[in-house]
């Protein structure tokens, strides 16, 4: 972060650092045991987690707030998207309800982050 507290890599935003964390935690719970074999749902998850840290990123990079802005709603739809697709590992027993919980949580708590950026480059 710059002195003036103006952010100048993507990585330093919070949303990055918990949508990079929920990539790595997608990972984990998703490569093993009969999860790791249902190779459909298994790519999607993660490829939904890892469109959250993309698109924060890209986003970032852009020149424009409002297409930033885009970047993060598509962000936020991604987190939405992993949200769904891990009560469906849940349902198949893939996971257990505490470890769907864990990653429902963190997906929610970075889609407010998400939204709260956004509507801070709404006001500039």
């Amino acid at each position: 972060m710059a002195r003036s507290g103006r952010i100048q890599y993507f990585k330093d935003l919070i949303a990055w650092q918990k949508s990079r964390q929920l990539s790595l935690l997608v990972y984990q719970r998703s490569g093993t045991g009969h999860f790791s074999k249902d190779y459909v749902l298994r790519d999607q998850i993660r490829k939904a987690a890892i469109s959250i840290t993309s698109n924060i990123a890209e986003g970032f990079e852009r020149y424009s707030p409002k297409e930033f802005q885009q970047y993060l709603s598509i962000a936020r739809g991604s987190a939405a998207e992993v949200r769904s697709q891990i009560q469906i590992a849940e349902a198949l027993g893939y996971i257990t309800r505490i470890q769907a919980q864990e990653i429902i949580n963190l997906c929610n708590e970075i889609g407010r982050i998400l939204a709260g950026l956004r509507k801070s480059l709404e006001r500039k």
